[in-house]
């Protein structure tokens, strides 16, 4: 499933081509995705101008000129793919199954954004702006891992009195919003920390951060940033909006290395299971 780097690539994609246009046309080729659409989700969508598109964790966020919001999520397989005549927008050619087509939008400036979703656990729903902070799929998440409040006081205070796993910690969206598994193997990895460390040990006994925070916050920036640079990863289904591939994998230093030598020491990659979810870390390095 797309990671946060995935999902903010696609919306810098989209964003040149939604951004201040409107949807003059709408297609919903089938009732539902994940879950059903709602029921005027074209009527609602139709003359709506996009006033501007923004991402909070996983999510697509398209603000409108109706003051509604259009919540977006890729799900598994989910991809956005845009044709037309835009100038200064360059594409390059992708898979064009259209029995996968699901959702078309027809943008008032030429751009024809299609939405292709073969599994079908992508989701789409409208909201009132009013109504977003509410919003179940919203509500509840942690701080953005790239926004300015994120911070080693912020995440050691999370983490204070956990006895669960620093990895389990990382994963979950109430602590920090959009990490998933490729990215916190990545970053723990950085930070010299292993996984099946006590989450509360990057804090003092007042919830302080120690040095272990204060390095895990650096790498969780840094890994993103890298990945976002590189387009994402596309281990499976990940296309940037434009339709080329992302590759930051291959620049991944533990995730899937398994048996290969530690980019950064004498160890080797191993992997392991915790809550179902495999984890790749140097025992050697990662303490």
């Amino acid at each position: 499933m797309p990671e946060l780097p995935e999902v903010e690539t696609v919306r810098r994609g989209l964003a040149p081509v939604m951004e201040g246009a409107r949807f003059e046309r709408v297609e919903a080729r089938r009732g539902d995705l994940r879950w059903p659409l709602p029921k005027d989700f074209v009527t609602r969508l139709t003359g709506a101008t996009v006033t501007g598109l923004g991402r909070r964790a996983k999510y697509l966020t398209a603000d409108l000129s109706t003051g509604d919001v259009l919540i977006m999520h890729l799900g598994m397989s989910g991809s956005f793919r845009i044709e037309g005549e835009i100038p200064g927008c360059f594409h390059h050619d992708r898979s064009k199954l259209a029995a996968h087509d699901h959702i078309v939008f027809h943008m008032s400036n030429g751009a024809v954004v299609t939405f292709n979703d073969p599994r079908r656990f992508g989701s789409m729903k409208l909201v009132a702006r009013a109504d977003l902070d509410d919003e179940p799929q919203l509500k509840g998440l942690g701080p953005e891992p790239l926004g300015n409040e994120f911070d080693a006081t912020l995440l050691a205070a999370a983490c204070a009195g956990k006895k669960t796993s620093l990895k389990a910690a990382l994963l979950d969206q109430r602590i920090v919003a959009g990490l998933g598994n490729i990215y916190v193997c990545e970053a723990l990895y950085r930070a010299h920390l292993s996984p099946k460390r006590q989450a509360s040990t990057i804090a003092d006994r007042h919830g302080k951060p120690n040095e272990r925070a204060v390095a895990l916050v650096d790498a969780i920036k840094a890994v993103l940033h890298d990945a976002i640079k590189a387009g994402g990863s596309s281990l499976r289904d990940h296309r940037q909006a434009d339709g080329s591939l992302g590759y930051f994998q291959h620049s991944f230093r533990v995730y899937d290395r398994e048996g290969e030598s530690c980019p950064d020491g004498k160890g080797t990659i191993k992997r392991i299971v915790q809550s179902g979810r495999s984890t790749f870390y140097c025992p050697n390095c990662q303490k």
